[in-house]
C-alpha cells in the first residue's frame, strides 16, 4: 500500500504544482482551492464518484466525457473545470484526490499554514478545535489547519497527525500497550 501511495504522489506532484503555478499566476488560488475541496468532498461522500474515478475498465475518454457534463452541471470555476477535464483526458482520474490534497498543501505552505489530521472518539466541538489549533500553533510555531475525522474505536483521546509526526492519546492505544505489558509480566 506504500508503495502504491508514493506512486500516486509522485504522479500528483508535478499535476499540483502546474495548477498552483496557474492559480497563482491568475490570482485564484481561493477559488480554485474550493472549487477542488468540493470535488474532493464529492469523491469522498459518494462512494459511486469515487469508484468511478478509480475504475480501470472505464476508458479515459468516456472518463472524461462525464466528467465534462458533471462539472458543465455543477458550473464549476473555469480553471478548475480545465484542469480536471486535462487530468481525465491524460487518464490520471485515479490520481484527482491525490492531486488535491498536494494541491491544499502548496496552498497551505504558501500561506504560512501546516495541515494536521486529528481523529477523535466522538466530534469535537468548535471550541475544542480551536484549543487543539492554538496549542499546535504555539508548540510548531504556524497556522494549523485542522482536518477531523471520528474514529469511535478509540474509546477516547485524540489522534494527532502533524507532518510526519504523530501524537497518539488514545485509549485504544494506551489499553493496548497495558495489554501487551500484562502478557510479559505473566
Amino acid at each position: 500500500m506504500a508503495a502504491q501511495d508514493s506512486v500516486l504522489v509522485q504522479i500528483a506532484r508535478p499535476y499540483a504544482a502546474a495548477l498552483y503555478d496557474l492559480a497563482r499566476g491568475e490570482n485564484t488560488l481561493e477559488a480554485v482551492e474550493a472549487g477542488l475541496g468540493a470535488i474532493a468532498r464529492l469523491a469522498g461522500d459518494s462512494a459511486d464518484f469515487g469508484r468511478f474515478l478509480r475504475s480501470p475498465v472505464i476508458s479515459a475518454d468516456a472518463k472524461a466525457e462525464a466528467v465534462d457534463a458533471i462539472l458543465a452541471k455543477a458550473k464549476a470555476h473555469p480553471t478548475v473545470a480545465s484542469f480536471v477535464k486535462v487530468v481525465a483526458r491524460n487518464g490520471r482520474l485515479f490520481a484527482l484526490p491525490t492531486i488535491i490534497s498536494a494541491f491544499t498543501a502548496l496552498c497551505a505552505a504558501g500561506r504560512g499554514e501546516i495541515a494536521a489530521e486529528v481523529t477523535s472518539a466522538a466530534p469535537l466541538s468548535k471550541a475544542q478545535l480551536a484549543e487543539l489549533a492554538g496549542t499546535l500553533k504555539a508548540r510548531i510555531g504556524k497556522t494549523v489547519t485542522l482536518t477531523e475525522h471520528v474514529d469511535p474505536s478509540l474509546i477516547g483521546g485524540l489522534v494527532v497527525k502533524v507532518g510526519s509526526r504523530m501524537i497518539d492519546s488514545s485509549l485504544k492505544t494506551k489499553l493496548t500497550a497495558m495489554k501487551i505489558a500484562m502478557k510479559e509480566v505473566g
